[in-house]
């Protein structure tokens, strides 16, 4: 396989060491060290390196600075800021001028290849990416919570989906995602299933009155708190991505038709002894 090319742009030796250290075990390699603004514009333009990480404090210039004057030579030049800052205001400014990602000293070896593989990856990678840091951990969030709140064991499956529209019959509680990727989620099943699902989780039995309203509500909460916790761990692994969740919506109907074809999406089926609940989850340009 051919090695994915970085450009390290820092002033310390340290960090240098750090750096190789985690680099040279993996399929990257570093091409050439920068310790100041001007020389990492001239090595950039001598050796075109495919991602570049840049500090945000150099002799000659800061990090931004550095960062727009090579996105002015190539617009589409791959930019990871690694810096001891991560603030809020830091990472928008960073974002306008095209930094890719962020990830904040002291470095973490899994922090740093994630952050690294994602800002390189293909289309077939970006699919990967979403399946093993995305869809699995909503499926693992989605199986733990069907246990802890309704006590029952499932069978999780998941497929990418082919269809440009997404059909609904019962109940769909929709919530979306903001921050990068932008998306949403929706946990949907028909509605005797919804039922057994609101009866198991406040504890009712079978011969106690409960409302439409009530399992409504039951199953709108329950889809958020899995979205929620579900997000959480994605951003506990993307450190830059701080997604957030969008207070749910409900729709009921029969024959319901819901269309989004610019996401990537999938069909995540957990088996149950009371019905199977699905969750469809996509994501913009499949990053």
């Amino acid at each position: 396989m051919e090695k994915i090319r970085v450009l390290v742009v820092d002033d310390s030796r340290m960090s240098h060491a750090m750096m190789d250290g985690i680099i040279s075990r993996t399929n990257f390699e570093i091409c050439d060290y920068a310790k100041t603004s001007a020389e990492a514009i001239e090595k950039y333009k001598i050796l075109s390196p495919d991602v570049v990480t840049m500090d945000m404090n150099l002799p000659d210039a800061d990090g931004l600075e550095c960062s727009q004057r090579i996105l002015e030579l190539n617009p589409h030049a791959k930019i990871v800021m690694v810096s001891a800052m991560r603030d809020a205001n830091l990472m928008i400014q960073g974002r306008a001028i095209g930094i890719s990602a962020f990830v904040q000293k002291p470095l973490n070896e899994n922090e740093l290849l994630d952050t690294l593989r994602m800002v390189c990856q293909s289309n077939e990678d970006s699919l990967k990416i979403l399946e093993e840091s995305y869809v699995k951990t909503f499926i693992k969030v989605l199986h733990k919570n069907l246990f802890s709140l309704a006590g029952v064991h499932s069978d999780m499956s998941y497929e990418l989906s082919t269809e440009g529209k997404l059909e609904i019959d019962g109940i769909a509680i929709i919530i979306g995602f903001t921050g990068k990727p932008i998306g949403r989620a929706i946990v949907h099943t028909d509605i005797d299933t919804m039922n057994q699902f609101a009866r198991a989780i406040l504890g009712r039995s079978a011969d106690e009155i409960l409302s439409d309203e009530e399992a409504n509500e039951c199953m709108e909460e329950t889809a958020n708190i899995i979205a929620g916790r579900s997000v959480s761990m994605i951003n506990d692994i993307f450190k830059d991505k701080e997604l957030r969740i969008t207070p749910p919506g409900i729709i009921v109907g029969k024959k319901l038709s819901i269309v989004n074809p610019k996401l990537t999406t999938f069909n995540i089926v957990a088996s149950t002894e009371l019905g199977d609940l699905k969750m469809n989850i996509g994501f913009a340009g499949g990053e």
